[in-house]
């Protein structure tokens, strides 16, 4: 592990060296940003899947006794809206060129106006943040 950190390091002094001092800078300035944003990320990501396999599992108990409780059908409801924010980011997300840039400010400007784009895995760490 501390080898992959010298590397970047070195990475590091060699863009220096190659006069992108300012890059360089930013680079080592927001590199711990960076990781806790692509941990948090990954924690959110792996929520959004427990909660799907708990979903799934709803699913198919109303397949099979045609009905599920109150608060099994409101998970159920909720999950399913999750995953279709998912689709309507994601799918963007790969399709248009340049989206990567645009969907941070989209994200913000919904949330300003009160609009949740994000699944409730990615809401719930926002407001533990807050």
């Amino acid at each position: 592990m501390e080898e992959k950190k010298q590397l970047t390091e070195e990475e590091i002094a060699l863009l220096e060296n190659n006069g992108a001092n300012e890059f360089a800078r930013k680079l080592s300035d927001n590199r711990k940003k960076a990781s806790k944003a692509m941990r948090l990320f990954l924690h959110n990501m792996g929520t959004e899947a427990k909660e799907t396999h708990q979903a799934s599992k709803i699913l198919v108990k109303f397949l099979r006794e045609g009905k599920v409780a109150k608060e099994e059908e409101i998970e159920l409801k909720q999950q399913v809206y999750d995953l279709l924010k998912m689709v309507g980011i994601g799918v963007p997300f790969f399709l248009i060129p340049g989206s990567s840039l645009l969907i941070p400010f989209l994200l913000k400007i919904a949330n300003k106006r009160g609009v949740k784009l994000l699944p409730s895995a990615f809401n719930k760490n926002e407001n533990e943040e807050e």
